[in-house]
């Protein structure tokens, strides 16, 4: 009989503080995926070097000296309960690695929080390619406009009061009516 897996919900904020900028790809690192699959870190790295195959340079690298010691100093000193300060370069995943690990690491929990990582790399794809149609948007917008920005920032101030007064108008037809009612009223 197959066993029923109970769904693991980690609050997206958890992972996205877990998701950095590294080669200008979003990643993640061993450290942080082995705490969210509930592992030792050097267990996933186990894994990861008996499967190498599976993970080419484009779905797993090992930060450069550089990047490691740019990664560092962003947590300040070394801190031993914490070791972020870390002694060896740790595995970087892409969003390809994080895909490929679910076949290296068979846990329930492991495939669970795949998916959901998974997923919330596709959700942030997805609003950066919408912000970015947004931004260029904005950009051209920018340069049709030039000097006229006190002319739109007047036509907004104008718009805000127009919606201002629209609302109060509301507010005043809908408050409640005090007084005698009449039948006519009433319908």
């Amino acid at each position: 009989m197959a066993k029923v897996q109970i769904p693991i919900a980690i609050p997206e904020e958890v992972v996205m503080s877990k998701i950095y900028e590294i080669r200008g790809q979003k990643v993640m690192l061993d450290r942080d995926l082995a705490e969210l699959y509930g592992v030792e870190t050097k267990q996933l790295k186990r894994q990861v070097n008996r499967n190498k195959e599976r993970f080419p340079e484009d779905f797993m690298f090992e930060m450069n000296k550089e990047e490691f010691e740019n990664w560092r100093s962003q947590f300040g000193t070394s801190n031993s309960s914490d070791k972020m300060g870390l002694r060896y370069a740790p595995y970087v995943f892409t969003e390809q690695g994080v895909a490929m690990l679910s076949s290296v690491l068979n846990s329930g929990r492991a495939i669970a929080v795949n998916v959901q990582i998974i997923r919330l790399f596709t959700k942030m794809r997805k609003m950066i390619l919408t912000h970015k149609d947004i931004l260029m948007e904005l950009e051209a917008i920018k340069q049709k406009v030039g000097s006229n920005s006190n002319d739109i920032e007047l036509i907004f101030n104008y718009l805000k009061q127009f919606e201002q007064a629209k609302q109060q108008e509301l507010d005043y037809q809908n408050r409640e009516k005090i007084g005698f009612k009449t039948k006519k009223q009433n319908h």
